[in-house]
């Protein structure tokens, strides 16, 4: 049980509750009291402002928990603490990090402040200035707390026990997933050459009571250093962290650059170094404050099936072998929580993860590349695939070698599709950037294809697991002092209220052929989606080609079981279910030599297709008894 009493100070002797008081704090002062809480302090200090609720009635991890917590996060509840686990013998919490609210009090400020004043320290210390330190005092004591300190006694390993897996709450979250698996585990590695640390966090299936899968993705630190390691031929030891201070979950999910160690930057989110302590049964650091440890060691030459299991694309990623992690020892703090998460269809926790944590490094884009004012990944199309750039041009087509550099650069790799804006143009408002698609975008000199490139591994639409193609659109105002008058604005796009009305006849008049149109939506006059019951491809081919449509900029076929009335439902039916290279069509296709020339209307088949994974549906008897029992969790 956690002890609210536990922890307290003189400050709250002054009121008639904690509650009481911490409610009426702003969330700097609320973390000011709690720089070096655990994730049990988090749980509590949620609790005490209100953000977290206890579940004391028994809850079943196989599939229940996920109901019960993707349907708490659509209704804005609290975090929840499972107190009665069917099965388990510790609690479970979840969506702890499922809200912006949550999010800053984790990490005392707003992220995107928190981004903003690290790229301004970063820009005005080169070079370092004599009144630096003075000045931005604040920032420099985050770098000088960056650094991890060694602990005498950790609090995670306080019970130190043989590897029973069965003990713990782990979840099996959707119908026709593999099993159960572990998701949040914070996996530490070290490079065997340098001994630089990485931390990540990898889907971990459950094989048996000692012994899970390591879902080591194309990209991934982690993956880099069990390469070496299977290079050299050495031990590769590894720990997996359960239920850590927040900002050491947030920095562990963050898109670092290859080589920054997330233990430092968990240092510098916290504002106080991170400890560490030597691991029981390895040669390698672990967090002190963690709720549990996992160590052991990941066999060089062992691999085996993983999956499949719903991922944060909505779909099923498909079953493949991974390396496989042999757990020699637990560690775990007495009266420990587990943590974990659900992904699946957006929105889901990670929205909030991963906005917070772009939020924090997008900026940091600014220093390699100059001309870049700001990204925005979308977390409705699963991060990887839609970037939308915003660029300031000081030469023709700067904004595509901007394009070209992202994709090449760590995480920014698996980018599937980049959309370029003008650097006037809000890189998180969609609405925006189809304007200035609208406005802007010409794919004759506007559209680059890159076929058979490497793509995130969940991607499943090429086929082909880890390969695929990716695209660039450059949206950006093609203006300036050295390509003046090429390809400006255009405001005849604009569709007037007699032409809408139009536009809305041919789409109810359409012939006999395109019977399997079930709904369609126009959005800021530039991109159509039809939802249609089958024939994706060969419906898009023809609308693409009516010359009533030819003032639209894309237009794109999906499925029925996208809302054409939600920006997250539809921006999710189309950019996790197209391949560039096989999907993407144009009003007018020819070559120039090898090089394809594109003219008119884009088109996109987004319809879910034959050997795609399946998307992620609960079953209806889960449904109906969570619904069921849905007061009784709240009591």
């Amino acid at each position: 049980m956690l002890d609210l009493a536990r922890g307290s100070t003189c400050y709250w002797r002054q009121h008639p509750t904690p509650e009481l008081f911490l409610a009426n704090l702003p969330p700097v002062l609320h973390i000011a009291r709690m720089r070096n809480h655990t994730l049990g302090d988090f749980a509590r200090h949620l609790e005490s402002v209100g953000e977290l609720h206890r579940v004391k009635i028994e809850v079943d991890p196989v599939l229940e928990v996920t109901e019960i917590a993707v349907r708490a996060l659509l209704e804005g509840r609290p975090a929840i603490l499972f107190e009665n686990v069917k099965g388990a013998k510790y609690p479970l919490a979840i969506n702890l990090l499922a809200s912006a609210r949550r999010i800053e009090l984790a990490l005392g400020k707003n992220p995107e402040q928190l981004g903003e004043e690290l790229i301004h320290f970063v820009e005005q210390a080169m070079p370092p200035k004599p009144r630096l330190v003075y000045d931005h005092w604040p920032m420099v004591k985050r770098f000088l707390n960056a650094r991890p300190k060694k602990a005498r006694t950790a609090l995670s390993q306080q019970v130190i026990a043989k590897p029973n897996l069965d003990e713990l709450p782990i979840q099996s979250c959707w119908p026709e997933d593999g099993g159960r698996f572990i998701t949040l585990g914070q996996v530490f590695t070290h490079d065997p050459r340098d001994n630089k640390r990485n931390v990540g966090v990898y889907r971990m299936q459950v094989y048996d009571q000692s012994s899970t899968g390591m879902h080591w993705q194309i990209q991934k630190g982690g993956g880099f250093h069990f390469y070496q390691a299977q290079k050299l031929k050495r031990e590769f030891q590894i720990a997996v962290a359960l239920g850590t201070d927040p900002a050491m979950l947030l920095a562990a999910i963050a898109a670092l650059p290859e080589g920054i160690d997330e233990v430092m930057f968990a240092s510098f989110l916290r504002n106080a170094p991170l400890p560490m302590v030597r691991g029981k049964s390895i040669n390698i650091p672990v967090p002190a404050q963690a709720e549990f440890i996992l160590e052991g060691t990941v066999p060089l030459d062992e691999t085996q099936l993983e999956g499949p299991f719903g991922d944060h694309f909505g779909h099923y990623s498909h079953a493949a072998d991974f390396p496989v992690f042999r757990i020699k020892t637990i560690t775990h703090r007495r009266n420990p929580i587990y943590p974990a998460t659900v992904v699946g269809i957006p929105p889901m926790e990670d929205k909030f993860l991963g906005d917070a944590t772009q939020q924090i490094l997008g900026p940091l884009a600014r220093l390699i590349h100059k001309e870049i004012k700001s990204v925005w990944a979308y977390y409705e199309a699963g991060f990887h695939n839609l970037l939308v750039v915003s660029v300031e041009q000081r030469y023709q087509k700067e904004a595509m070698k901007s394009a070209l550099g992202l994709m090449g650069t760590d995480q920014l790799s698996l980018t599937k599709c980049i959309i370029l804006v003008s650097e006037n143009v809000n890189v998180k408002d969609w609405p925006a950037v189809l304007r200035a698609l609208r406005d802007n975008f010409d794919p004759h000199f506007d559209f680059v294809m890159i076929p058979k490139v490497p793509l995130d591994t969940l991607d499943f639409t090429s086929f082909k697991m880890n390969l695929g193609s990716k695209m660039i659109l450059d949206a950006t105002e093609k203006q300036g002092a050295r390509g003046k008058g090429q390809g400006a604005k255009s405001k005849e796009h604009t569709i007037n209220i007699e032409e809408r009305e139009k536009f809305e006849r041919v789409i109810a008049s359409l012939p006999r052929e395109f019977s399997t149109i079930e709904e369609a939506r126009v959005f800021e006059d530039t991109l159509l989606v039809v939802k249609v019951s089958r024939d994706g491809r060969g419906i898009v081919e023809q609308l693409v080609r009516m010359p009533e449509l030819r003032r639209l900029k894309i237009i794109a076929t999906v499925s029925a079981d996208v809302d054409l009335n939600r920006q997250e439902s539809y921006l999710w039916g189309i950019f996790t279910r197209f391949d560039c290279e096989r999907d993407a069509t144009f009003s007018e296709q020819t070559l120039l030599g090898i090089s394809p020339i594109y003219r008119g209307v884009l088109g996109l088949d987004a319809t879910w297709k034959p050997g795609y994974p399946a998307p992620l549906v609960m079953n209806d008897d889960v449904r109906e008894k969570v619904k069921r029992r849905w007061e009784e969790y709240w009591k």
